[in-house]
């Protein structure tokens, strides 16, 4: 199997596999009191130490989560409810329109359930939010604005966000800016520090799945969206799972020390330069220059993504569609099309993305099966199309 979705889930390194399972079979609460629970408290806080080291930051600046979905989800809601409550004026959130889905539906769901006043920030053809229209927005409304969420790089398209001048424009209005950085953390050089609260997820640089974290700078109010025991800074409560923090340390450690970016860089711009010398009117999307060093995302003109998945899948190639399905039902990217991809380009998408287990071999094995099956969903979208014609008339 060539395993080219490494943007969905990436395998688990061994030094995490190590952390983890040494942890499990030890007993301890961290939050009790005896020899047992101050044992497992000592080896979150070193957790929490190193993953601080890691990113640039304090270590009480550092929150566990369940993962990147909870990370996004209390950053969202917590910091416009904390925003709101010192200032009723302030219910009008900027994002970008390329967005995760984890930050996208919260910013969504507080417009509907919340009052919230959502503008989302263009993006130009590479998928880079429009800083001077963000500069506007908040030279405009600057008093309104509860928050600013802008991811670090896009998880579809790879493309790096202009985060420096981000944030510079957020400071010098002094509104709170979040960064969705599940993508980017492990994988590029971050400066924690940049955002008032960033969220990673341990699972996208080799952790293990089911834990993350919410880098939350000192002085930045949140209500917490979980309520009981109080743990995490009373903004998580919940018995904190050793076993899984100590493989999230592990791994971050790692992916920071051995860098391998320009080495995936060049494993990929290889990938790139192959499919497009064999597939004609392959269009590589996203930024060709300030990109995630493991993702290239393509589109197949008059090809359905889904069927192409699928055909490669059937010869080995693992690999994801630029779109997500609901009930079944194929619908074209929101990232492509905030970035002015038509619809038909958007649901003939793929992103095929690599990871620290990549090698030239994988990269073959897809050559190998992609212009038969890009022939066939070729194929087979010109037979559906009079028959979608039909049925119109």
């Amino acid at each position: 199997m060539a395993y080219l979705d490494h943007a969905a889930t990436t395998p688990l390194l061994p030094e995490a596999a190590q952390a983890v399972t040494a942890e499990l079979t030890r007993t301890g609460n961290p939050s009790s009191l005896h020899a047992a629970g101050r044992r497992a408290r000592r080896v979150v806080e070193e957790s929490r130490e190193s993953i601080a080291a890691d990113l640039g930051v304090a270590p009480a600046d550092v929150i566990f989560t369940a993962g990147g979905t909870e990370a996004d989800n209390l950053a969202v809601k917590g910091l416009f409810w904390a925003r709101q409550a010192a200032d009723p004026r302030r219910i009008r959130i900027l994002a970008s329109a390329v967005e995760h889905h984890a930050v996208l539906d919260p910013v969504a769901w507080l417009g509907e359930h919340e009052g919230a006043d959502v503008t989302w920030l263009a993006v130009d053809r590479y998928g880079r939010v429009d800083v001077a229209a963000l500069r506007a927005e908040l030279a405009m409304h600057h008093d309104e604005v509860a928050f600013v969420t802008v991811m670090y790089a896009n998880n579809e398209v790879g493309t790096i966000q202009p985060m420096p001048a981000v944030a510079a424009a957020c400071a010098e209005y002094e509104i709170p800016l979040h960064t969705d950085a599940v993508q980017a953390v492990g994988h590029l050089e971050i400066d924690g520090a940049l955002a008032d609260t960033l969220a990673l997820s341990g699972h996208k640089f080799g952790g293990p799945v089911g834990v993350g974290a919410l880098v939350v700078r000192r002085g930045v109010e949140l209500v917490p969206l979980l309520h009981g025991g109080g743990q995490e800074r009373e903004l998580r409560s919940g018995t904190i799972d050793t076993p899984a923090v100590a493989g999230l340390a592990a791994a971050l450690r790692v992916a920071t020390r051995v860098q391998n970016a320009a080495q995936l860089g060049a494993l990929r711009d290889d990938l790139a330069r192959r499919v497009c010398a064999v597939i004609p009117g392959a269009v590589l999307n996203g930024d060709p220059w300030n990109r995630l060093p493991g993702i290239a995302h393509f589109s197949f003109t008059g090809c359905a993504g889904d069927n192409l998945l699928l055909l490669l899948d059937a010869h080995g190639v693992e690999c994801s569609t630029g779109s997500a399905c609901t009930a079944g039902v194929p619908r074209a990217s929101h990232v492509l099309l905030a970035m002015g991809v038509d619809e038909d380009t958007a649901k003939g998408s793929l992103r095929f993305s690599l990871g620290h287990t990549s090698t030239r071999e994988d990269v073959d094995e897809l050559l190998a099966a992609l212009p038969a099956a890009v022939a066939r969903a070729a194929r087979a979208g010109q037979v559906r199309a009079p028959r979608r014609a039909g049925l119109a008339v």
